[in-house]
C-alpha cells in the first residue's frame, strides 16, 4: 500500500515538468490525481502515463488566474471526488530582463500567475481540505525566493512571495487547528522544458521562459550553477512533495524544502 492510499490529490500545472513529476510520483503513492493546466495536450499525455503505470487521474483545464475557475475546479473535485486532501500549487512562468526594460503587463502577468495563482488555490483548498479532516497545501517556489538574480527580479519577487505567504498561511492554519499543514519547496535547475524557452547564450533580457524553442542545455547550466555539478529531475521535486504530502511530515508546517544541489548554501 502506497503512503498517499485513498488520499486526493489537486496539481496545477501538470502538464509537464515538475507538475507532471508531481502527479506521477503522488499517484504511484496511491492517490487519485487530479490534475489542471491550460496545456490540454499535455495534461492528457500525463494522465496516460499515469494510468498506464496503474494509477488513477484525470484532467480539468484551469487558467490559475481566473477564481470562478477555482470556484468551478473545487465544486467539481466535491461533486466527483467527494474530497481533497492534497493540493500542489505548482503552475508558473518565468519572464526575464532588467527592471528598466520589463514592461508593466509582464510584471502583472508573472504576478498574477505566481502570486495571485497559489492566493486563489489556497483561500479555496483551505476550506475543502478541512472538510476532509486536513491534509497539505504544497506551494512550489524557487530558489528565487532565497537569492537575487540580475534580469530576474520579477521572478524573485513573485517567489520570495510565495515563501511568505506560505509561512503566514502555515500559522493560520495551525491557529485554526484545521488539521492542514502548509509548506513550500525550493528548485534549484530542474532539467524540465522550462529550459527549452530560453534562447541560447544564457539569460537576456529578453528572456521569456514560457515560450520559445529548444536552445539551452539544463544540465550544462546546472554543471555551472549547482555545487553538486549537475542539474535535478522532476522526480528529485516529487520526492519531496511526496513526503510534505504524507503523514511522514506530520510535525512539519510554514517551512521550507529546498532541493537546490547546494545552491543556496553558497
Amino acid at each position: 500500500m502506497g503512503r498517499l492510499e485513498g488520499k486526493i490529490a489537486l496539481v496545477t500545472g501538470a502538464s509537464s515538468g515538475i507538475g507532471r513529476g508531481a502527479a506521477e510520483a503522488l499517484a504511484a503513492e496511491g492517490a487519485q490525481v487530479i490534475i489542471t493546466d491550460i496545456d490540454d495536450e499535455g495534461g492528457a499525455e500525463t494522465v496516460e502515463r499515469i494510468q498506464k503505470a496503474g494509477g488513477k487521474a484525470r484532467y480539468l483545464n484551469q487558467d490559475v488566474v481566473s477564481e470562478p475557475r477555482w470556484q468551478e475546479v473545487y465544486a467539481d473535485i466535491a461533486a466527483k471526488e467527494g474530497k481533497l486532501h492534497i493540493l500542489v500549487n505548482n503552475a508558473g512562468i518565468g519572464i526575464g530582463g532588467p527592471v528598466t526594460e520589463m514592461s508593466l503587463d509582464d510584471w502583472k502577468r508573472q504576478i498574477a500567475i505566481n502570486m495571485d495563482g497559489v492566493f486563489l488555490g489556497t483561500k479555496y483548498g483551505i476550506p475543502a481540505i478541512a472538510e476532509a479532516g486536513g491534509g497539505a497545501i504544497i506551494n512550489i517556489s524557487s530558489v528565487a525566493g532565497f537569492k537575487g538574480a540580475p534580469g530576474l527580479a520579477g521572478y524573485c519577487a513573485t517567489k520570495g512571495g510565495v515563501r511568505l505567504f506560505t509561512k503566514a498561511v502555515a500559522l493560520e492554519c495551525a491557529e485554526a487547528k484545521n488539521n492542514i499543514r502548509v509548506n513550500s519547496i525550493h528548485p534549484g535547475i530542474i532539467d524540465t522544458a522550462i529550459w527549452a524557452k530560453i534562447p541560447q547564450g544564457g539569460m537576456p533580457s529578453s528572456m521569456a521562459m514560457q515560450e520559445g524553442a529548444n536552445t539551452i542545455d539544463a544540465e550544462a547550466l546546472g554543471q555551472l550553477a549547482a555545487p553538486v555539478g549537475y542539474a535535478g529531475v522532476p522526480a528529485d521535486i516529487a520526492a519531496g512533495i511526496v513526503f510534505l504530502a504524507s503523514d511522514e511530515s506530520r510535525y512539519v508546517t510554514g517551512t521550507e524544502l529546498v532541493i537546490d544541489g547546494g545552491m543556496c548554501a553558497r
